[in-house]
């Protein structure tokens, strides 16, 4: 009896480090910028004129690194939900290799407020960042573009 307990506690004490390699989950911390100077982008007025719930804002803009190098594009679109407030968004930052090759994609989505920062969901991703999820912090900027800092966890 006194075997088979020090067996069961010694099995336990190896599996304890065992865990804790499991459960500790590496977050990447990726910085890009969505360049709102450059690209498509289209309002879609379908209320009264003005800011309304329920206008649309699509666009297709180029995602820059933190060095300003095009690095692919970010391109999705919002739903205006409380006019002058915030918009329910949902969009893909797509990455490219030199070759202009896709190597991955983060697609995002939730509320984006008219000013200050947003935090978003990261939906799903492919290619070089598939199996991540985690958050997004958006972050409007004076030159136009939009700092986005995506916090990315394995699952």
């Amino acid at each position: 009896m006194k075997t088979a307990t020090l067996r069961t506690l010694c099995t336990l004490l190896l599996l304890i480090p065992l865990s804790a390699c499991f459960n500790n989950r590496q977050t990447l911390t990726l910085v890009t910028f969505a360049d709102g100077t450059r690209g498509l982008k289209t309002p879609v007025d379908t209320g009264a004129p003005g800011p309304t719930q329920g206008d649309l804002f699509i666009f297709d803009q180029p995602l820059k690194n933190e060095g300003g190098q095009d690095i692919g594009s970010n391109s999705g679109y919002c739903v205006t939900t409380l006019p002058g407030a915030h918009s329910q968004c949902q969009w893909t930052l797509i990455f490219v290799d030199a070759a202009k090759n896709v190597i991955g994609t983060i697609v995002v989505g939730g509320q984006e407020h008219e000013t200050g920062l947003s935090t978003v969901a990261i939906l799903g991703s492919t290619g070089k960042y598939a199996g991540f999820t985690g958050h997004m912090i958006s972050e409007p900027m004076p030159d136009g573009t939009f700092k986005q800092t995506l916090y990315l966890v394995p699952h």
